[in-house]
């Protein structure tokens, strides 16, 4: 088990381990969430994650369409874990939340469209997307 909390430990979360779904997101939402140029999440299946505490939830409309509900500490501020409308089974977990130096790498880098040139997220099968990574619907235009 992994742990993921806030500052001030008021809201964590259990994790089941390590996430091989790692993805750095550029787009300027998550750049002002995170006050850096691009936040870095792990996923996991929404039911293998346990949460205590009481955070607040904040939902805002995403550059991919749907919503996205960021939960952060009334206490602290931390922005700890999220939700997407698109993606509705599984939990973002901020991995600075989870602050273990030895949590896997980014395998996807989204939203590169809005990316501060200086920033490079690099490795060997490293996806790169100008915008989402996620599907497009049926009929949606590019």
């Amino acid at each position: 088990m992994t742990t993921a909390r806030c500052s001030c430990g008021a809201v964590t979360l259990s994790l089941p381990g390590p996430s091989r779904l790692v993805v750095a997101c550029h787009c300027i939402d998550c750049q002002r969430r995170t006050g850096a140029p691009f936040g870095v999440g792990a996923f996991y299946p929404a039911e293998t994650i346990a949460v205590s505490g009481e955070p607040k939830e904040f939902t805002r409309a995403a550059a991919s369409g749907g919503k996205v509900h960021s939960y952060f500490c009334t206490l602290c501020g931390s922005t700890v874990y999220w939700k997407s409308s698109n993606l509705p089974a599984f939990i973002g977990v901020a991995v600075g939340a989870i602050a273990d130096a030895t949590n896997p790498a980014p395998v996807r880098s989204v939203f590169e469209q809005s990316k501060h040139a200086w920033v490079e997220i690099g490795g060997a099968g490293v996806e790169h997307f100008q915008q989402s990574s996620a599907p497009k619907k049926p009929g949606a235009s590019d």
